[in-house]
């Protein structure tokens, strides 16, 4: 058969092209190019490792003639295992999350997959969630493998002998800074661990969202569960730490917002037309927000993983853009901040007497302050928690420390958090939040503040 003919789809997936952006990279000192991964036949990167996973499953034993293919996912890996399926006559069952957009697991569907959809805003190690589903259907179903994306290393080990060695050949080794939303973490740590061993100046950049925990982790070594929180984007940030993050191969982190995803993602299509999905609009915007970083000599490389149509009815549809403040010029949290006439900031040390604080409290007329250390903030005190503990303690005196009795602290929420999402953040036990400003200072905001702007 002539070599120019393909025996199967499996055959067509890698040798994506390298294309310039233009007008999405002006006010960039330096040449931007996106690593395109849209041209596998799976329509996103994950086809690399898809193959790749279930080629070493085979190879070890784990998977038999027959079987069935398991996995958790966002629904792009799920495309390249389903592709694996229908050539080599596997059965599917993927788990996914519920705000993944209905077009994946439609898609999935179509590919001959049943796909179970499991709650998002639970833990990992809950019975219910995508991951705890597929780890114990491996178990109960005969002949199956649970591929486990997350941990297995063969995802990332798919980057480092493909994409690594194709972005190196197309840049004709003069790539200086990678760019890639990270997720699972195969893509940047293999392809990371490909380039720097090829020239170890090359800077790693990996791309973050609100509620994921990477970027505290990777800048502190600590795994802080108060940084995880819904988010909208799709495809990056997790909630745990997979394997397959190498975090000593990336250089920083960067946190995107949901809206400046769905923004930049609409500004590639518009612009460049390139139709991609939200992982490439938060490397686009990640590098907007580091450009000050870059100089006219460097060669940036962005990874856009996945094609726009799997995203129709969410970033690509006006109505669910403004349902979320996306295209509206609402009202947002900076606004609040903007419109309070008295900025100034109150806060205690944990080591401040109740007496204290009440007196503050009465003399600012405010409810509730922030517990900070060495510029942190640790903890919530309020009015209420502290006459509440001085009347079910009358023979003890208010010079107990703060630390005793305060809270956790205030949630944190961004300067460009609409007023319509802010709202959902108060309950009973959450009557304030905290911000931040581009100057580094805090704020805290409550109810009366949107009602006050309003």
């Amino acid at each position: 058969m002539s070599a120019k003919i393909k025996n199967n789809i499996l055959e067509t997936i890698g040798h994506t092209p390298m294309i310039r952006l233009n007008s999405v990279a002006q006010g960039i000192q330096a040449t931007v190019l996106a690593k395109v991964e849209t041209f596998n036949p799976g329509h996103s990167i994950k086809d690399r490792m898809a193959v790749k996973m279930i080629d070493d499953a085979e190879a070890s034993g784990k998977l038999s003639p027959g079987g069935t293919i398991i996995e958790c996912t966002s629904g792009n890996t799920g495309m390249g295992l389903a592709l694996v399926a229908c050539v080599r006559g596997y059965k599917c069952i993927f788990t996914t999350s519920d705000k993944q957009s209905k077009e994946k697991i439609d898609m999935l569907k179509a590919m001959g997959a049943e796909v179970i959809v499991c709650p998002t805003n639970v833990e990992p190690t809950d019975p219910r969630s995508y991951y705890s589903v597929a780890e114990k259907l491996s178990k109960e179903i005969n002949n199956s493998f649970w591929c486990n994306q997350y941990d297995n290393l063969s995802n990332g080990q798919a980057h480092y002998e493909s994409t690594g060695p194709e972005i190196w050949d197309q840049t004709d080794g003069k790539i200086t800074h990678l760019v890639v939303g990270v997720g699972t973490g195969g893509t940047i740590s293999g392809t990371a661990r490909f380039l720097k061993e090829k020239n170890p100046a090359i800077r790693i950049w990996g791309i973050d969202t609100y509620g994921s925990v990477f970027k505290k982790y990777h800048e502190t070594g600590i795994f802080d569960e108060k940084e995880i929180y819904p988010y909208i984007t799709e495809g990056i940030g997790e909630d745990i730490l997979p394997k397959n993050v190498d975090f000593s191969l990336i250089d920083l982190f960067e946190k995107v917002s949901d809206k400046d995803a769905a923004l930049a993602a609409r500004r590639l299509a518009r612009e460049e037309g390139i139709l991609l999905g939200y992982s490439a609009g938060s490397a686009l915007a990640g590098l907007h927000q580091l450009k000050n970083q870059l100089k006219p000599e460097d060669t940036v490389v962005l990874i856009f993983h996945d094609h726009g149509s799997r995203y129709v009815g969410k970033i690509y549809n006006d109505d669910w853009m403004r349902q979320r403040g996306f295209l509206e010029s609402e009202l947002k949290v900076r606004d609040l901040v903007a419109a309070k006439k008295d900025k100034s900031f109150y806060s205690v040390s944990p080591d401040s007497r109740l007496r204290d604080v009440l007196t503050m409290i009465k003399d600012h007329d405010i409810s509730q302050l922030p517990v900070m250390k060495d510029e942190e903030v640790i903890g919530t005190i309020s009015e209420n928690s502290i006459l509440q503990y001085i009347l079910e303690n009358p023979l003890k005196n208010a010079d107990k420390a703060v630390s005793e009795i305060m809270s956790e602290p205030m949630p944190r929420v961004s300067m460009d958090l609409p007023l319509g999402m802010l709202n959902k953040c108060f309950t009973e036990k959450i009557p304030g939040v905290i911000t931040r400003d581009q100057s580094n200072q805090y704020h805290v905001l409550t109810k009366y503040d949107i009602i006050r702007a309003l």
